[in-house]
């Protein structure tokens, strides 16, 4: 299996059009992604003293982050947008490999940060809102 690029991992947003669009976030330097599945513990008496979980019982999540340098495009925009207003949005995040994963997400926060010679920089924070789903 071939390693995958750390660049390749790509964050789009919905431009809520018919047929829906999706154009990347520019400027993303660091991503990362994580899905979570929440446990409902069954576990009984007659469980031998092994706990056992109910399968697709719990609460499932997906939470990205990244950060990357401010280039004042669209996308970035729309994104600090949504981050104003705590609207969901719809999201793709597309994988070297070719695996796409879309949902609604809602933008849980935006941080800028800077040096007085250097770039503008931001990171970002996402979690779902419904299902996520892989294409």
């Amino acid at each position: 299996m071939a390693v995958e690029s750390g660049a390749a991992f790509l964050l789009k947003m919905s431009d809520g059009g018919a047929p829906e669009q999706f154009r990347t976030v520019a400027g993303l330097r660091t991503t990362q992604m994580s899905i979570a599945t929440g446990q409902v513990v069954v576990t009984n008496k007659g469980s031998d003293g092994w706990r056992d979980l109910l399968p697709a019982g719990g609460v499932r999540s997906v939470s990205i982050s990244g950060a990357g340098v401010f280039t004042g495009s669209d996308a970035e925009l729309a994104l600090k947008a949504r981050a104003l207003t705590g609207a969901l949005d719809r999201f793709e995040v597309s994988f070297e490999g070719g695996e796409r994963l879309r949902g609604s997400f809602q933008v849980a926060r935006l941080d800028y940060s800077g040096d007085f010679n250097g770039e503008r920089t931001y990171t970002l924070a996402l979690e779902s809102s419904g299902p996520v789903v892989s294409l």
